[in-house]
C-alpha cells in the first residue's frame, strides 16, 4: 500500500512525505523536497556573469570572463553533488534494521544501515534553530557497556528538515514497527 502526503519543512517549502507499506513489519518513508528551479540558477549565473563582465570593462582582462565561467560551472557541479538533497528515505524492517538514503540532485546516493540490536528507540527531538525551536526525528542506539544506556543520536531527514505534524507520522509507524519487533523477541 502506498500513499503520498504535502506537508511543509520549518521554512515554509513544500515536502512531499510517500509511505510505503510492504508489511506490517516492513515500512519505507520517502521526503522529496522540489526539484532545483531553473529560475533561481539562471539568476544566480546571470549574476555572476554580469558582475565578471562589469570587471572585465573596468580591467580589460578576458581571463575574468573565463574565469566567471569556470568558477560558476564548477560551483553548479559542486552544489549538485555534495549539497542539494532531493529525496530523503528511512526503510524500517523490524528483523532487520533501518536504512537510511539520500539522494543528491546529482543522482548520488548516500546510504546509512543501522542494525535493529543497536537501536534503542525512534524519538522525536527538540532543538533550538535560528531563534526558533525546531523538531527532528532521532534514532537513540544503546550504549554496549551500559544497557540502558545511549551511545549515540543519529538524526533522520536532516536535510529536508520537515514540521512536527509530518514527523509524528514517521514516528507513530516507528513505534508499531518497534513494538511489533520487541514483542516479536520477548516471545520464545
Amino acid at each position: 500500500m502506498e500513499d503520498e502526503q504535502s506537508f511543509s519543512d520549518i521554512c515554509g517549502g513544500r515536502l512531499a512525505l510517500q509511505r510505503r507499506y510492504y508489511s506490517p513489519s516492513c515500512r519505507e518513508f520517502c521526503l522529496s523536497c522540489p526539484r532545483l528551479s531553473l529560475r533561481s540558477l539562471t539568476a544566480v549565473t546571470c549574476t555572476v556573469w554580469l558582475a565578471a563582465y562589469g570587471l572585465f570593462t573596468l580591467c580589460e582582462n578576458s581571463m575574468i570572463l573565463s574565469a566567471a565561467i569556470f568558477i560558476t560551472l564548477l560551483g553548479l557541479l559542486g552544489y549538485l553533488h555534495f549539497v542539494k538533497i532531493d529525496q530523503e528515505t528511512l526503510l524500517i524492517i523490524d528483523s532487520l534494521g533501518i536504512q537510511m538514503t539520500s539522494s543528491y540532485a546529482s543522482g548520488k546516493e548516500s546510504t546509512t544501515f543501522i542494525e535493529m540490536g543497536k537501536v534503542k528507540d525512534v524519538v522525536i527531538n527538540e532543538a533550538i534553530y535560528m531563534q526558533k525551536v525546531i523538531y527532528y526525528l532521532c534514532i537513540l542506539l544503546k550504549d554496549p557497556v551500559e544497557p540502558h544506556g545511549i551511545s549515540q543520536v543519529v538524526p533522520v531527514f536532516q536535510s529536508t528538515k520537515p514540521r512536527l505534524d509530518c514527523l509524528i507520522e514517521v514516528y507513530r509507524s516507528c513505534q508499531e514497527i518497534l513494538a511489533h519487533q520487541k514483542a516479536a523477541s520477548a516471545s520464545p
